[in-house]
């Protein structure tokens, strides 16, 4: 059983397990996979804060907010093997008017950081500003983050 989305004064979190079609001939993690998930953390924190992206980018041919991942990075610290759960810590770390960072902390059961990955989404139109409500949903964790310094960081 998954436990829904929790969101601390300091970040998101999101819950999955490493499923055999996740791992490679090794029985890890297979390092594109780590992306995937980050993916599936963002979509839940979207939703939680109120901008659902089926909603947010729309359906059909012309996207009503585009907002693709113009950067990702990662760094594996330790393997994630199937079967284990892990909890993913997302942040916002950057917000501006076109484009907004995220970093993801990706936890083993005992609080142990495996990988963290980071992201960053822009608006694909050059002549869209991000709207207001999506900004303030966004800056409002960062001021978060910054009340509470002594917090992890991915």
């Amino acid at each position: 059983m998954q436990t829904p989305p929790f969101e601390s004064p300091t970040f998101f979190t999101h819950d999955l397990r490493i499923r055999l079609h996740d791992t490679d001939a090794a029985g890890v993690l297979f390092y594109g996979h780590l992306f995937r998930h980050a993916h599936d953390a963002y979509e839940s924190f979207m939703e939680h804060i109120g901008f659902a992206l089926p909603a947010l980018i729309g359906t059909g041919p012309t996207p009503l907010l585009p907002l693709p991942i113009i950067q990702a990075q990662a760094r594996y610290q330790r393997p994630l093997r199937h079967g284990e759960a892990v909890r993913i810590e997302l942040r916002v770390t950057e917000v501006r008017d076109r484009s907004f960072a995220l970093d993801y902390r990706f936890c083993d059961t005992q609080g142990r950081a495996c990988a963290t990955a980071s992201t960053v989404h822009c608006l694909a139109d050059a002549q869209m500003v991000l709207p207001e409500e999506l900004r303030r949903a966004l800056t409002d964790r960062i001021a978060d983050l910054d009340r509470n310094p002594g917090q992890r960081r991915a």
